[in-house]
């Protein structure tokens, strides 16, 4: 649905974008985790060319954004909504007046408008605010009366540029709810831009982690997290480094109630000591990280074992 291809931003001397590709299946909810500086909001930019690329391309819909004249370029953005982290709403305009504001652009006849507007607000779990103003609402909100504007055009990409990051914990959960919510009932692809790691663990099914302007890692939640030395993994599932020598980390998927540590202690001849770990509930379901210490006559065929179980098996001093 979305491919950037050779993506270079540069403002003078200074260069956001450094050769970015980018590649978001249609349906998916796609995360782009980065810190301040790492180019993620240029890139969400140069996806609908609000900052047009010093070179490379965006494509979207099988339609090259970046051959577009003008007039096509607009008629291109109205199937791209997109969402903003301060809301950037007009506060002279009532909530159904923002929502309807897109919608007046493209010319939409009046009852139209109005019959849309009220099927947006009852979407987002507004409805019955439509005559309120923006000072009048909460920050979880204010929110959603942008991503009912977002939707106003029916798009088939969402764009959300830090979202949830003005929100307080438990109201981001509920933005990330509904938007997960829209992906599922609407086809939604939703590419999302975040410094928060906890946004990519509920709702992304795949992430490109930026830094410099650049991508370091890119693929779907199960694909990194089954990469040995996946950067995405060690973000998610924080252990000391280095690991201590003769130590061995484990990742493993699916049920967490299997007991594979105690059948590989009673299957071979090795002690087992825990040194860390955790469980995490991704978006894709449940994943473990487990830094263990093993010994035993058995050593290697007990790896193997885990191995043969599905689980990854880095033993310390193999490269990250």
């Amino acid at each position: 649905m979305i491919q950037a291809s050779g993506l270079r931003k540069q403002y003078g001397d200074t260069v956001a974008l450094d050769g970015v590709d980018l590649h978001v299946r249609e349906g998916e909810i796609y995360g782009v985790l980065g810190q301040s500086g790492a180019g993620k909001s240029t890139l969400l930019r140069c996806v609908n060319l609000l900052e047009r690329p010093t070179a490379g391309t965006v494509t979207v819909a099988g339609q090259d954004l970046t051959a577009l004249g003008d007039r096509e370029l607009n008629r291109a953005r109205q199937r791209i909504g997109m969402i903003h982290q301060h809301f950037a709403l007009l506060s002279s305009r009532t909530v159904a007046g923002n929502v309807a504001f897109p919608l007046e652009i493209m010319g939409v006849p009046r009852a139209e408008r109005e019959r849309r507007v009220a099927e947006l607000l009852e979407l987002v779990g507004l409805e019955g605010r439509g005559k309120d103003r923006p000072h009048q609402l909460s920050g979880g909100q204010k929110q959603r009366v942008g991503i009912a504007r977002a939707l106003a055009g029916n798009p088939s990409v969402l764009l959300s540029d830090e979202a949830t990051s003005a929100l307080d914990p438990g109201t981001t959960q509920s933005i990330l709810a509904l938007l997960k919510r829209l992906n599922a009932e609407l086809g939604l692809t939703i590419l999302l831009i975040t410094h928060e790691m906890n946004v990519v663990k509920s709702v992304c099914d795949s992430v490109a982690i930026m830094s410099r302007g650049r991508i370091e890692e890119s693929g779907s939640i199960a694909d990194l997290i089954r990469t040995p030395g996946s950067r995405l993994t060690r973000e998610i599932f924080p252990l000391p480094e280095p690991a201590p020598a003769g130590s061995v980390t484990l990742t493993f998927t699916g049920d967490p109630r299997q007991p594979v540590v105690s059948e590989v202690v009673r299957k071979f001849d090795v002690d087992l000591s825990i040194l860390g770990g955790s469980i995490e509930d991704l978006a894709g379901g449940s994943v473990g990280r487990l830094r263990v210490v093993l010994d035993g006559s058995d050593r290697q065929a007990a790896l193997a074992y885990l191995r043969d179980c599905g689980l990854i098996v880095e033993e310390a001093g193999e490269a990250a």
